[in-house]
């Protein structure tokens, strides 16, 4: 071994983060941080409004897309996940949801016992600092991670909250308390006007300590094993491979499809299939890379009757001006995502959680800098989002190859299961429902996608499967619980081994209702006391 440290953490994501710094509040403890991206020196990731050019440029992405598509006329579908410090919460759009406490009290039920909303409750309040209302029993004030509501002003926003409710939709003023269900405004991971990720929450502050060890531009290749016992990894960096030893444990943070690809690399999976790549069988573990869920939406866009302040803000002067603005005093309007309404609802009433979410943005879809004379602008509009929350479809991962450098097959499976689209079906008449009551009526133009002639199921159908995307929430492929699919016991270790513990949204029993980063945040929290012994915070 070239190094060697207590604990090994693969991947400076959302978890790996919360990881290494709780790991490392013992001095005693030395941890070994690897992580396959750069450090987050990028300022669009820092600047909110830097997520629109960062998505259409793919910046700080592993590059995922899916297989092409059966249910979906054969489209390859494009799957974001950050590549550096931070990992998906540097390039995410800051939305915090915590989900329905109906999510974890199933997730208790499936075999991932102590995972019920009353247990990972104080660890979402845990970490948390909440600059809304003080509610000591849902939100926390002390944490690392700063959460905001959205401080848009937009009179649109309150005119689309009473059109719901004339459609029967109610209002709450915190999604993240006692109350999911209806609109509400947006809540968003922002600190003094910048993105607050989980590097900058967890990670950063902590980075002078003398027992944590982070490696940038390092690529995990394998864990290494003495008998069914984890004790190191192998990585890559700088062209050259090195070895670190973990006396004490391996905990593999890559994220949804990397660490399924490190497990399976390492030997453990579907055993025929890694015989076909020439891998060594260590462990028969078929669950690994199955079991892929992810949220699925589609946007309907809406022409503007009265105009917002978003199409002269992307004037290219006052660009510039509001991102140096953003940059040096996190002021202005380059500091605000304009998604500032979100919504959690139920397609019929009998369900126990929310299956539809309604992502609302103040502004169009096509957005781009302009310049009088040049360039015009792009036309004022906006637009609602309805995203499927638990669909029934279920995707699995691929190896291409044993070279670690290749990125994993995704075979998402979108619409597979026909429930899903009547279930997304629904979620587009309710939106509609939702934005053509009469106090829309000053604001809402001509619908322009898929506009108002398609309205048939059949046309419906037909539109979600040529224009859908994914929420980027992609999660379950190594799942906590029980029976022959379940890769992880209650306490995030790997079935069949030992001193190995895969800690991100790969480790989710099915996907939650909502936004998955705060989940992940709140796991990696739980996870760090059951790796260290410790009692609930609870």
């Amino acid at each position: 071994m070239d190094e060697q440290a207590d604990f090994v953490i693969v991947g400076a994501g959302s978890a790996g983060c919360v990881l290494a710094n709780r790991l490392t509040e013992n001095v005693n403890n030395r941890v070994f941080l690897l992580e396959a991206g750069p450090m987050d020196r990028d300022p669009l990731i820092h600047i909110p409004i830097g997520i629109g050019k960062m998505h259409v440029e793919r910046s700080h992405d592993w590059g995922y897309d899916s297989e092409p598509e059966p249910f979906t006329d054969d489209r390859i579908i494009e799957a974001m996940r950050g590549k550096v410090v931070g990992g998906s919460s540097s390039i995410n759009v800051m939305a915090y949801v915590r989900g329905h406490r109906g999510d974890y009290d199933r997730w208790a039920q499936k075999g991932a016992t102590g995972w019920g909303y009353e247990d990972v409750l104080p660890y979402f309040c845990k970490n948390e600092s909440w600059e809304g209302p003080s509610d000591s029993e849902y939100r926390g004030e002390d944490g690392e991670l700063t959460v905001v509501r959205s401080p848009e002003r937009d009179p649109l926003l309150d005119a689309w909250v009473e059109s719901a409710k004339a459609a029967g939709y109610p209002y709450v003023e915190d999604y993240n308390a006692g109350q999911q269900e209806g609109f509400s405004r947006t809540q968003f991971t922002i600190r003094n006007g910048k993105r607050c990720s989980a590097a900058t929450a967890f990670l950063k502050p902590i980075l002078s300590r003398p027992n944590l060890e982070l490696k940038t531009e390092a690529l995990a290749g394998r864990v290494l094993f003495e008998g069914k016992k984890a004790v190191g990894v192998e990585y890559v960096q700088g062209g050259a491979t090195r070895r670190v030893r973990a006396n004490r444990e391996v905990i593999v943070a890559g994220g949804v499809f990397n660490s399924p690809h490190l497990l399976m690399l390492s030997g453990i999976g579907q055993a025929d299939h890694l015989r076909e790549h020439g891998i060594d069988v260590l462990l028969d573990l078929p669950g690994v890379g199955r079991n892929l869920q992810d949220h699925v939406s589609v946007m309907i866009s809406y022409d503007r009757q009265t105009p917002g302040s978003f199409v002269r803000t992307m004037r290219y002067d006052r660009l510039a001006l509001a991102i140096l603005q953003a940059h040096f005093f996190g002021t202005g309007p380059a500091t605000v995502v304009p998604a500032p309404l979100f919504a959690h609802l139920k397609s019929r009433p009998e369900l126990a959680v929310p299956d539809i979410q309604f992502i609302i943005r103040s502004v169009p879809g096509v957005l781009y800098p302009w310049c009088p004379g040049y360039k015009s602008p792009f036309r004022d509009g906006f637009g609602i989002r309805p995203v499927l929350l638990h669909p029934e479809s279920r995707g699995h991962l691929e190896l291409r190859s044993s070279d670690p450098r290749e990125t994993m097959k995704v075979f998402q499976n979108f619409f597979s299961d026909e429930s899903d689209m009547a279930t997304l079906r629904e979620g587009v008449r309710m939106a509609r429902r939702a934005t053509v009551q009469s106090p829309m009526d000053p604001y809402r133009g001509d619908e322009i996608d898929p506009g108002v002639a398609v309205d048939e199921d059949n046309e419906i159908d037909a539109w979600i499967r040529e224009t859908m995307i994914t929420a980027h929430h992609p999660t379950c492929t190594c799942p906590m619980g029980v029976g022959d699919t379940a890769v992880l016991d209650s306490e995030m270790r790997v079935r069949g081994t030992e001193a190995l513990r895969v800690v991100d949204a790969s480790a989710m029993p099915d996907l939650p209702s909502g936004n998955t980063n705060a989940p992940v945040l709140m796991m990696a929290e739980k996870g760090s006391d059951m790796i260290l012994g410790r009692r609930s915070v609870a």
